[in-house]
């Protein structure tokens, strides 16, 4: 059986903040449309890979999908499992923002079959929130992690986003301090990233914004590994830290290469080595899944060096290279042509080596963009 993932995007939001680059709308006229392609959408698919597959996670991204009703998510959920053989200890996955959901609504989301909460919480500092332009303060934000918590939820994960203008090291600080206080099992923290097209990028490019300079990053996030190392998270991703045992399962199968299924609007799939994405805009893609049921706007098939320049890339992003799958499915000429450098890496304490896994080390984590750049 082939592992693999499910992913549902749901476009639906409340606002738009300034920094998001997902594809999103802010109106809810075509809730019930979109429900209905939806399901169109995974008949389709269901006919052409659900045979010889164990689907072990799915994750319902957006936008904001906590913004539907409980049993629109139950109806979803329920129509994958209908379609596909979801194993019965699946990690189901809610996207969330703070503001957006009561205990009602996650006690419901929980009876839905949803064991895993992502909340977006950025920031635990109102004038970062209100700089992000989140619909959401600083004690909801708390609130939410309580609720969620209270309701039944024994999976939480939280995001935070670092080096943020004006943002000191003691001001992250407390951001982390306050984000391990709470009764959560995996953080992702993430430096502030422009975007073509955002609100954010056009203010930086309009000079209304500053945003700090690249050894004020790399301090916090050195910042960040050592203090979520001493606090018991493990670090198993670039910008991922859980306590042990609660690796999000789905994102794994993104950075080990593994193969997932995507359904909704901008929605990217990777099976079999063929690479698809469907089209953004909620209209186009209601008509592409009601005239042919699919909605795909392009596809890419990834073999050769781009194969394994994205397995590589992954792999060492993440819980690192194994060597034997490697051999397996590259041969081992790449690895002795890289050994050099990779013993270079190894004498700079950037990376570990033995016989059967290249890893990066916590310096390397923090270099990973030059390391990949000169590998690759």
């Amino acid at each position: 059986m082939k592992e693999t993932a499910l992913y549902v995007h749901i476009p639906f939001c409340d606002h738009k903040c300034i920094y998001c680059d997902f594809y999103s709308i802010i109106t809810t006229d075509n809730i019930n449309p979109f429900l209905k392609s939806l399901k169109e959408e995974i008949n389709h698919y269901s006919e052409i890979f659900s045979s010889g597959r164990n689907f072990t996670s799915i994750y319902f991204g957006g936008g904001t999908p906590s913004l539907m009703k409980p049993s629109y998510i139950s109806d979803i959920i329920n129509h994958l499992k209908k379609k596909f053989a979801v194993s019965g200890d699946a990690e189901i996955t809610l996207e969330t923002n703070p503001g957006t959901v009561d205990k009602s609504e996650l006690r419901g989301f929980l009876d839905a079959g949803i064991n895993r909460l992502s909340v977006g919480i950025q920031s635990f500092h109102n004038d970062d929130l209100k700089f992000l332009t989140r619909i959401h303060d600083a004690e909801t934000a708390v609130q939410t992690i309580f609720d969620a918590d209270e309701s039944g939820f024994n999976n939480i994960s939280l995001d935070l986003i670092f080096n943020l203008p004006g943002q000191t090291k003691q001001k992250w600080a407390e951001n982390l301090m306050k984000a391990i206080s709470l009764p959560i099992t995996h953080l992702s923290a993430y430096s502030l990233i422009l975007e073509r097209g955002t609100i954010l990028n056009k203010m930086v490019l309009d000079k209304k914004v500053v945003l700090q300079d690249e050894d004020h990053d790399a301090d916090l996030y050195e910042y960040t590994m050592d203090f979520l190392e001493g606090r018991n998270f493990i670090q198993y991703e670039v910008s991922n830290f859980c306590l042990k045992g609660y690796e999000c399962r789905h994102n794994n199968a993104y950075w080990r290469y593994k193969d997932y299924l995507s359904f909704g609007t901008s929605a990217h799939s990777f099976m079999d080595g063929k690479r698809w994405w469907n089209y953004s805009s909620l209209k186009r893609y209601i008509n592409e899944v009601t005239t042919t049921g699919q909605a795909a706007a392009g596809s890419e098939t990834v073999n050769g060096v781009k194969q394994l320049n994205e397995y590589v890339m992954l792999a060492l992003r993440s819980s690192g290279l194994n060597l034997q799958e490697f051999k397996e499915i590259f041969g081992g000429n790449w690895i002795k042509d890289k050994y050099d450098y990779f013993n270079e890496l190894k004498n700079q304490h950037l990376l570990n080596i033995d016989d059967h896994f290249i890893r990066l080390t916590k310096k390397g984590y923090a270099l990973c963009d030059e390391i990949l750049g000169n590998l690759l």
